[in-house]
This record gives C-alpha cells, sequence and structure tokens, in this order.
C-alpha cells in the first residue's frame, strides 16, 4: 500500500464533500501524501467541526458551492483540471431523511448527477471514486453479507437515494465513461463508518459524546440492532488504493466495491454505547425505544471478497480497536488537547509505512 499511497505526491485531486466527517479525513490524508486538493463543500454546518479544527482551508484549495449548482460545479472542476475526483457530498442521515426527503434526493441523486456530469465534460480527469453506502442495497435482513451485483433498492428516502444514486452512476459509466479508455470510475459502498470528528446528528457515536458533556444518561433506541462497526480510515484505505488503480488500469478496476469489516466484527448498537462509555469513563446507557416508527434496519452486512481478492484490502482494525480510537480522539478533545495533532497520530497509527 505504501507505494501506491506514495503516488498521490503532486497529483490534482478534487473532492466534493470535503468539510464532512469522511471528507476531512480523507483530505487531511491527501494533504499529508502530497497531493494538491481542491475541495467543493458547503460550511461545515455546526462548531466544532473537524475541518477547521484540522486548519485544513490553509492547506487546499477551498470551493464554497453546492454540489446541486451544475454550473458552479462544473466550472470549478474545469478550472481546477484535477486528475482524480472522488466524490463525497451527500445528505448523510436516515432521520433527516424522513424529515425532508425532497432535499435528500436532490443532493443525493441530482447532485450526484451534476458531478457525473462534470467529470463527463472535464479531460482531464482520468479516476473517479463515487461514494455511496451500503444502504444502496435491497435490504433483505440477510445473515450473510451483499455482493456488489446485488439489487439497489431502499425501504426509506436515504436509502432510495442511494441506490439511486448507483443506478445513475452505473448508467454514465455504461454509456459514458467506458468510452473513454483513459477514464477509471468506480461507485464505492460501505457503512457505519464512525470515528473522531463526527458530530452528526442521530447517530450512535456523536450522541453518545453529547449526552456525556451534557450529564444525560445515552439513548439508546433500537438497542439490538447490529451493524458491521468500522473505523472511518477503512474505508478510506480502500478508496485510495482505487483512486491510483484506476489511473494504472482502469479496464481492470472500474464497477462496483464494497469497503467493511468482518462478520465477526458486527456489534448490537448497545454494545458500542456502553463500550464508548466506558472508554470516556463517564455517563451511562438507557434503552428508551423509538417513538417516531421509522423504519430501521437491524441487519445488513457486505461481503467484500472482492476487494480482499483484487486489492489485496482487508480491515487493519477489529473493532475493539476502533472504538478505542474512536472513544479516545473525543476523550482528547474533551481534554483539551491539540486535534491536528491526535488526528495525525491516528493516521499514522493507522498507516505505519508512512511514516
Amino acid at each position: 500500500m505504501e507505494d501506491l499511497l506514495k503516488k498521490y505526491q503532486g497529483k490534482r485531486v478534487f473532492i466534493t464533500g470535503h468539510t464532512g466527517f469522511k471528507g476531512t479525513w480523507l483530505t487531511y490524508i491527501l494533504t499529508e501524501l502530497g497531493a494538491d486538493v481542491a475541495g467543493y463543500a458547503l460550511e461545515p454546518e455546526m462548531e466544532p467541526n473537524h475541518y477547521n479544527l484540522l486548519e485544513l482551508r490553509s492547506k487546499i484549495q477551498h470551493i464554497a458551492g453546492d454540489v446541486r449548482d451544475g454550473d458552479k460545479l462544473l466550472q470549478s472542476i474545469q478550472a481546477f483540471q484535477p486528475e482524480i475526483v472522488f466524490h463525497l457530498a451527500a445528505q448523510p442521515l436516515v432521520k433527516k431523511s424522513y424529515d425532508d426527503p425532497a432535499d435528500t434526493f436532490s443532493t443525493n441523486i441530482m447532485g450526484g448527477v451534476n458531478l457525473l456530469e462534470a467529470v463527463k465534460k472535464c479531460e482531464s480527469v482520468k479516476s473517479l471514486v463515487f461514494i455511496t453506502s451500503d444502504k444502496c442495497y435491497e435490504n433483505r435482513e440477510w445473515i450473510w453479507g451483499y455482493r456488489e451485483n446485488d439489487p439497489m433498492g431502499g425501504h426509506d428516502p436515504y436509502s432510495a437515494s442511494k441506490g439511486a444514486a448507483e443506478l445513475i452512476f452505473s448508467a454514465y459509466q455504461r454509456s459514458y465513461f467506458n468510452f473513454r479508455t483513459s477514464l477509471g470510475s468506480v461507485s464505492v459502498r460501505a457503512g457505519n463508518v464512525i470515528g473522531g470528528g463526527d458530530w452528526s446528528k442521530d447517530r450512535i457515536i456523536p450522541d453518545c459524546i453529547k449526552a456525556i458533556n451534557e450529564g444525560n444518561p445515552v439513548e439508546i433506541r433500537n438497542p439490538k440492532a447490529t451493524r458491521p462497526w468500522q473505523h472511518v480510515l477503512e474505508p478510506l484505505s480502500g478508496y485510495l488504493l482505487l483512486g491510483i488503480k484506476l489511473l494504472e488500469d482502469p479496464e481492470r478496476f472500474s464497477g462496483s466495491w464494497n469497503f467493511g469489516p468482518s462478520t465477526s466484527e458486527v456489534r448490537t448498537v448497545v454494545e458500542v454505547a456502553n463500550k464508548i462509555v466506558q472508554h470516556i469513563g463517564q455517563g451511562s446507557v438507557k434503552i428508551t425505544g423509538d417513538a417516531s416508527n421509522h423504519h430501521e434496519a437491524n441487519l445488513l452486512q457486505l461481503n467484500c471478497d472482492k476487494a480482499h481478492q483484487l486489492l489485496n484490502w482487508y480491515p487493519r482494525w477489529h473493532v475493539e480497536e476502533t472504538l478505542h480510537m474512536t472513544a479516545s480522539w473525543f476523550k482528547d478533545f474533551m481534554d483539551g488537547k491539540n486535534m491536528k495533532e491526535v488526528t495525525k497520530n491516528q493516521v499514522y497509527a493507522y498507516f505505519p509505512e508512512l511514516v
């Protein structure tokens, strides 16, 4: 992996959604690798936020914009002339998708269309990594993992928007991108990503931290729901591998890819909450039930054999280490430590070959 990642040095990389949770970690890694990065996203929605804590604005070309503004997005990509594009911009919350489905569909579907149109019209792009979600699959609550060729679907607006985004990506790939021999393109699917720097509403880790800070018990709505938890650096390592692999062999690596932990890493929501409370050293957990009656999946897993066999990609951190690194990041923040150093230390703990 070291040789591949070092090939980012000097590469021109365009990221949508660089101010979000996954986007900030990806942007930081790319700046550490010596890439020339331009980011296109809305300004961070809340304080504190990981983007400002890392002072990324001073390290990249920051473009404030909405992916639903197709003209501005196209102009920004054409002006920067990137070789590699990572598309992460999205409305990422299931509960918010119930509250405002139109916003979710317009961002996740038409925002994706605008990005694909811009890539289609920008000849400098040689590698496209289009991030969706594990929730793009039609979830039948199987005990085995979904493969990349399983049907798309979606019970809630968020999941449906991701399934639709995948279908649209596939249409662009087969109608346009496959005829550009120098362009490789992938859609990538990962879910239940946790880690430091995530303050989003209605997610288990931010909910735990918020409750602990306020001296309240962590309220759990669906305690028996199981998730394949993984640290944010796990799927990002896969995205980064593909970004370079597509430059080297676009025909072989184009397509769809899953990135997730093994089935042995699955834990219930209440187990995760209890572990976070334990690692932080304060707080408690309270099971409340969900009064909204919104559908929530109980089981969703990915089959990652393709990534194992063709990329030699495997998770590096087990779930216990993932929970420890996540809780320790937030504890360091609560203790007033330098979060640039904390984040850097975690990145290099995950990628020791880059030290």
